[in-house]
């Protein structure tokens, strides 16, 4: 964790309340970079330590809202914030709340309509970092809400991170978080499972990863990633260089592996399941990426019921 002070003016008033691992450590990053830091949490004598490092250490919610520029919550859910921030009352009117709190873009449009009832000024985000890397270089914070008001604390908020702000839609962090994380444990799990299937034959594991990353990583998310977003946008999925019907075939042979290696095989039926749908569209002829009018024709008929039941 970087231990200097910020370089530059700001060195606005911050309170955090919740001092979880997360919590503790954006303590600790403001009160390096110089911030005057109050903090709060349910069970105070977690803040001692920051408190030995000179945070101020408020009697309640109240007390620390009303000493900050910027309250930032760290909780485990809106449910929480709701919770410990309704006994401020009119102490929350023209103050700036900035919530890190996961759950659904619903519950993100709840809370700031809640706040806004209240006078705060209110933005949403999300913490796309573990712990160890708040601070440091290429840590990324997403937020969404009012753009005057990420403007105004973009300084402070950058104390902590690489600040991406989405647009004005609050919901927008918790979307974009959802999204990669949704990313980041479909590609922990294809790998997890496919060492198990190595594992299973007796084979070092650690040899495959080594091989594994070295040919993932700049196969998936290599210069070809932007072409591979742009026919996402236009429904273009030209089959010249592979079929789905292709790779139905692949995915056959992984869910027929992994039951003669004796590896549950949920995760890859499911993929092929899938690209069944997609075939069963009229898109056998097409490439691989045709797999992802299922996954919008599914989420089309989510939010119209109605219209898909008419079908």
């Amino acid at each position: 964790m970087t231990d200097h002070l910020e370089t530059g003016h700001d060195r606005a008033n911050v309170a955090i309340l919740g001092l979880g691992p997360m919590g503790r450590v954006l303590a600790e990053v403001y009160l390096n970079r110089g911030h005057p830091t109050t903090v709060w949490n349910r069970t105070a004598a977690k803040a001692e330590p920051l408190v030995a490092r000179g945070a101020r250490l408020a009697a309640s919610v109240e007390e620390a809202v009303a000493a900050a520029d910027v309250t930032i919550v760290c909780l485990n859910d809106y449910a929480s914030t709701a919770r410990i921030l309704g006994p401020v009352g009119d102490g929350l009117r023209g103050r700036t709340v900035v919530n890190l709190t996961s759950g659904t873009p619903s519950e993100a449009r709840e809370m700031a309509a809640w706040a806004g009832e209240r006078g705060a000024r209110y933005l949403d985000g999300a913490i796309m970092v573990p712990p160890t890397l708040v601070g440091e270089p290429g840590s990324v914070f997403l937020y969404s809400g009012p753009r005057e008001v990420f403007d105004e604390h973009r300084a402070t908020l950058a104390g902590v991170g690489d600040p991406r702000y989405l647009g004005a839609g609050v919901e927008l962090a918790v979307l974009y978080n959802t999204g990669l994380l949704e990313m980041m444990y479909a590609t922990m799990n294809g790998w997890l499972h496919a060492s198990a299937l190595i594992d299973a034959a007796g084979l070092p594991v650690g040899d495959f990863a080594e091989l594994a990353f070295g040919w993932f990583v700049p196969m998936m998310f290599g210069p070809s990633t932007a072409g591979q977003a742009a026919a996402l946008e236009e429904g273009s999925y030209p089959g010249d260089l592979g079929t789905l019907e292709m790779n139905i075939n692949a995915l056959e042979h992984i869910t027929r592996t992994s039951t003669e290696q004796g590896v549950p095989a949920e995760q890859p039926r499911l993929m092929l399941e899938l690209a069944e749908r997609a075939v069963a569209q009229g898109r056998g002829g097409q490439n691989y990426l045709a797999v992802y009018e299922v996954f919008k024709k599914r989420a089309a008929d989510a939010a119209h019921p109605a219209s898909s039941m008419s079908r």
